[in-house]
């Protein structure tokens, strides 16, 4: 017999990435193990493919969604993810890995987790969700599918796994999906490139998904939300499909939500307590900044706030707040500048309001009034990211740019810095006169991103810079050992992943 085919597997694995979502509240619940729920998965899936090599295909499709300006990098919208995403997989078996949850710009319905514990969430299904619980239902559920290695059982099925071709057709994919890939001629396209067994392949996913759904609800309950969340959540999505092949989610289009799987949703549901809680003043505000954040281009981001133009008083609190950054965004400052100041002053705790008044205090050209408000900020909430790297925006628009990169480099030593906030740092010292420094970062910035040859050339950079320190040139020297032992067995692996499929030995 042979292995199967490179196709066939960049094909299985490209269906198990598809498999979308189902698609700081107090910890009501203590947390309960959902050990007894995980499935024995033996080695297999291990020896397949190892927690390195998922990460590494993760990291090589974030690299492509990165460059096809798909990701909505917003520090305040950032934050907010990554905390509520980290509650969840904490509580999650094997949940202490690291995760990334980022925003992609996509109004379709829809959510993957990646290998290696990269889960994406599109515009579009946040919007949809009606409460926190059911965007941390759907955050829970792509936790587990990570969880349960589902990509490395999926190739354990199918045969040997190719790192190089499997990373680029995900990205292919998700990047051809975000394109309006659901086209009848890209959906084509990629069935018949990859050669792939449908039916046997839906099936598949299927079992996945039921998985991720009973794991999912387990670390739902565990994290404090309301279980029903998940299967409330199935059966908002299955009432779209009444309405016509045009508006059903692309959620719906690869993985259906069936009867009996809404029914086994509701009735684990019912094995946990439902928690007395509330949203996070958070969850609605960080929804209407998606809403504006995400307006397509060439598109007035204050048609959706018109009808609360005439009769604001009776507007909550988040759709005041997402007419204001409508606002901001269509040039008019100054208004948004009067809302946010009477949002701050009901609200003098919500950091939100903070921040979007320095932004607007900072877009009207008031630098001073600007950083007094990100300075203030900054110590109701020293090293919190948005506020952070806000106040290192203001500093750099007044001028001040070693200010910048000494509030920056702070965050940069003491909180996991996001690619974005590394390339900021990185442009605070070159501002600075920090040359080296900010090639150094740089170097940071690409091994984020998984391009070690790129980091290792700037790391060289950084070392021909006259007049470098000493401390500088051991820092430097002992990063760039790091990067030439890391990158022979980089290419070594991959070499060997990139190798023909042979046939197996007859027996």
């Amino acid at each position: 017999m042979s292995l199967p085919t490179r196709a066939n597997l960049a094909a299985a694995l490209a269906g198990l990435l598809l498999s979308s979502a189902m698609l700081l509240p107090s910890p009501l619940l203590a947390q309960q193990s959902v050990q007894d729920q995980l499935p024995e998965m033996g080695t297999a899936a291990q020896s397949t493919l190892s927690l390195e090599d998922e990460y590494r295909i993760g990291r090589m499709v974030m690299r492509g969604l990165r460059d096809s300006g798909r990701m909505l990098e917003d520090p305040e919208v950032g934050e907010y993810l990554q905390s509520l995403g980290l509650r969840l997989s904490s509580m999650a078996h094997d949940g202490n890995r690291d995760f990334s949850f980022f925003l992609i710009r996509d109004p379709s319905i829809n959510a993957f987790a990646l290998p290696g514990g990269f889960v994406g969430i599109h515009t579009g299904l946040l919007l949809e969700t009606k409460s926190e619980s059911e965007l941390a239902a759907v955050l829970a559920h792509e936790v587990a599918h990570v969880t349960q290695r589902h990509i490395a059982r999926g190739i354990e099925a199918q045969g040997r796994a190719n790192l190089v071709s499997t990373a680029a057709t995900l990205a292919a994919i998700l990047i051809g999906a975000m394109a309006g890939g659901s086209s009848n001629a890209t959906m084509g396209a990629v069935t018949a490139a990859q050669n792939l067994a449908v039916q046997s392949q839906i099936n598949f996913t299927r079992e996945h998904e039921y998985e991720a759904d009973r794991v999912g609800i387990g670390i739902l309950a565990s994290a404090g939300y309301d279980p029903n969340a998940m299967y409330g959540f199935f059966e908002t999505m299955g009432r779209r499909t009444q309405l016509g092949p045009d508006q059903v989610p692309e959620l719906l289009r690869t993985h259906p939500v069936t009867t009996s799987r809404i029914a086994e949703a509701k009735g684990r549901a019912l094995q946990y307590p439902v928690p007395e809680i509330q949203d996070r003043p958070s969850y609605a505000l960080i929804k209407e900044r998606t809403r504006v954040l995400s307006t397509p281009a060439g598109r007035d981001p204050r048609e959706y706030y018109a009808s609360i133009t005439a009769n604001e008083p009776d507007a909550s609190m988040a759709e005041v707040y997402g007419k204001a950054l409508a606002d901001l965004m269509a040039g008019e400052a100054r208004t948004a500048i009067v809302t946010f100041e009477r949002l701050l002053e009901a609200h003098p705790e919500v950091l939100l309001f903070h921040t979007a008044l320095g932004q607007a205090q900072l877009f009207a050209g008031d630098t001073k009034a600007a950083l007094a408000t990100l300075e203030h900020a900054r110590e109701l909430a020293p090293r919190n990211v948005p506020v952070t790297v806000r106040y290192g925006e203001a500093l750099m628009q007044a001028g001040r740019p070693k200010r910048a990169h000494e509030v920056l480099l702070d965050l940069f030593n003491n909180v996991p810095p996001s690619q974005e906030q590394i390339r900021l740092t990185a442009i605070a010292a070159n501002a600075a006169g920090d040359v080296a420094d900010a090639y150094s970062y740089m170097a940071e910035y690409h091994i984020a991103g998984g391009d070690l040859p790129l980091a290792l050339n700037q790391l060289e950079l950084a070392l021909s810079v006259p007049n470098i320190t000493g401390v500088q040139r051991s820092k430097f020297n002992a990063r760039l050992k790091e990067l030439r032992e890391a990158m022979p067995r980089e290419r070594a692996k991959l070499e060997r992943s990139s190798a023909p499929d042979r046939p197996a030995p007859e027996g």
